[in-house]
Order: structure tokens, then sequence, then C-alpha cells
């Protein structure tokens, strides 16, 4: 049985900030969600307020007003991702109530549930369950670099981006979807909070891993999904961006898993990194981008385009602009889907196969 759960978003739910409960909403999603906890879209359902689609999710003001719909779910989630992982305090006495009633929290911000005295007494007196999901893991249960991704036989593609925060794990999950419709197993690795949340099997935090360690945890997780399902391709979920000062990321895919395809992620609209607009840091060119990706050794096969800020006519014209410029095909994948790359996609496939 799938366990139940609530989302906690306290205000946020049509922000960014949001993506954790977004990608929960839109699925895949470990748990069965019976309802959305937002002061701010209350009354409504939380398909229709992200995509349009409506999905039987409410969204309620309070914790007191979704168990007077009826079910208790089993377990509240910590349903956004904030800058630094901080756990806003407005969260806190909503948290607690949950816990003292025995319903269950999983958290996956950098700061822990765990942490807190009054959380922890809270949990101790429901008798509910925390689950800190960037907790790291201890040293014996961690892999270092070995080598052993030369023997993986399926082909990878990294979901890289120019930016955080932009797509890059609705673009697996999309690609994913897609590939399975036409009859090709498709598995992602998962890199962040959210993928563990959605029931993917194998993948691993990457910002709460010692970096040391990183490559070995990607190796690992690759090199089990490829002996124990041998999928027709594995997808990995990229997070930053190569040269986000506050973060770079995504060498490691290229490097440590050998993913020589890459579909990039990019948002038209965006000029700066997010939340560096203060320090005038602007996101690097596509070009120039696509031209550091292959000095790695990998290949971009295409552009996937996160719409946030645009119109129809706005998107059709950055697509139309974007192709033109790098010659690769460009596709929004939460209003295409991902029918435009599929032949970029399974040409790759059928290189690598090759090789």
């Amino acid at each position: 049985m799938v366990e139940t759960a609530a989302i906690l978003t306290q205000g946020q739910y049509t922000t960014p900030n949001a993506k954790t409960a977004h990608g929960l909403v839109c699925g895949p999603s470990r748990f069965r969600v019976v309802g959305l906890i937002d002061p701010v879209s209350a009354g409504k359902d939380a398909g229709e307020v992200l995509d349009g689609a409506h999905r039987e999710i409410p969204i309620v003001a309070s914790l007191d007003e979704l168990l007077q719909r009826g079910e208790a779910p089993k377990w509240l989630v910590v349903g956004v991702a904030t800058p630094g992982g901080v756990l806003p305090d407005d969260m806190k006495p909503v948290l607690q109530q949950a816990l003292s009633r025995g319903i269950s929290v999983a958290n996956g911000l950098h700061d822990f549930v765990g942490d807190d005295p009054a959380l922890v007494a809270a949990a101790v007196k429901g008798g509910a369950a925390i689950v800190d999901i960037r907790r790291p893991k201890k040293r014996s249960e961690i892999h270092f670099w070995t080598g052993a991704i030369r023997d993986v036989k399926a082909p990878r593609i990294a979901v890289l981006g120019t930016d955080c925060a932009l797509g890059k794990r609705t673009t697996c999950q999309t690609l994913a979807a897609a590939l399975r419709r036409r009859g090709l197993s498709c598995e992602m690795v998962y890199t962040g909070q959210t993928g563990w949340l959605q029931g993917s099997r194998f993948g691993f935090v990457l910002d709460s891993t010692a970096n040391d360690f990183v490559s070995g945890e990607l190796e690992h997780a690759i090199v089990s999904c490829d002996k124990e399902l041998s999928p027709d391709l594995i997808l990995l979920e990229g997070q930053s961006a190569l040269r986000n000062p506050s973060g770079p990321c995504g060498a490691e895919l290229m490097i440590s898993g050998g993913a020589r395809g890459v579909i990039l992620q990019h948002a038209p609209a965006r000029v700066h990194f997010d939340d560096q607009e203060h320090l005038g840091n602007v996101i690097p060119s596509l070009t120039s981008e696509i031209a550091l990706i292959g000095m790695y050794g990998s290949e971009v096969l295409a552009i996937s385009l996160n719409h946030e800020h645009l119109d129809a006519a706005a998107r059709e014209s950055h697509r139309k602009r974007i192709e033109k410029e790098t010659g690769l095909v460009a596709f929004y994948p939460l209003i295409d889907g991902c029918e435009r790359t599929m032949e970029a996609v399974l040409g790759y496939m059928e290189r690598e196969r090759g090789r």
C-alpha cells in the first residue's frame, strides 16, 4: 500500500522555492498526496494552480482544515527547497502540530527537523517518525569512485542546466516517461531530495555528500542501476550549473558518470543566476555553455526550455532563436512533452550501443 502524505508549502506554493511540492503534485511520488497546506492558495486544486490540470489535490489553509476533510495523512512533507536549505520559521508550528498528532515528517532541507528539541519532543509524544533526507550518511555507507563505471553497458544522458531551479529533474521524468511509452526501459539517477521523494530507486543527495565521495556515490548508483535493471538508457539528474558561482556542479556527471550525451536546460527569460541579481552575475550564453560541455568530451543533444515568464508568442520566438543559434532542437517539456527531441535521443542511444 502506498502511504498517504500532505505537502506543506505555507504560502510559497506559487514560487520557485516550492519545486519539491511541484514535483510531487506532477508525479511520480512515493506517496499518495491527499492535500497541500498553503494559506495563500487555499481553496484551489494543487494541479490547477501549478499547470492547469486538475489532480484532486485540495489546497487548504491549515492542518486542522485538512484533517476536518477526512483522511489523516501518514506523512507531512516539507515541500520547499529554500536558499541555503533553511527551514522557514512559520513552518515549525505546523510540523509540531503534525508530529504531536502522530503524523510523521519527511524533510529535505539542510535544517534538520530531528535537531530541533521541540519537534523531537512532539514526535515522541505522538509516536511519529522524522526523516531528514539530507542528513549525511555514515562513512561506512558511502562509496569512493573505483572505475567500475567503465563496465556499465547502458548509455547515459546528463540533464544539465545553465542555472539552478530550472526543471532538470522534470525534464528527466518527462523524457523517461516518453521513452517508456515507446517500449524502452529508462531509469533516472536522482541527485536531489525530490528525486527520492518521487520514489526513484537509484541515486543520492549530492549536496549533502562529502565532496570526496560525490563521484563514488554517483558511480555506485549508476552501476547498481545497470546491474539490477539493464535499462536501455540511464538519465542523470543535474544540479545547479557548471558556472554558477554559488555552487558550480555538473562535471561529475560527465567525467565520473560517463555521460557522453547532455540535454541542456535553459530559461530564456532569465538574465542573472538565481538569487544573484544583486551581484550582477549574468548567465553565460548557451553557445558558450555548449562549447564548454564539448571540452569535457560530451555532446549536447537538445535544449530543454523553462517557460517561466513567457507567453505563447515569446516562447515560440525564443525557441526559433535558440534553434537557429545552436543548430539543436529546443523544446518546452511541460508544454510540448519530449517528442521534438526523440530523434536526437534515440540516435545517441544507437551510437552509444554501437561503441
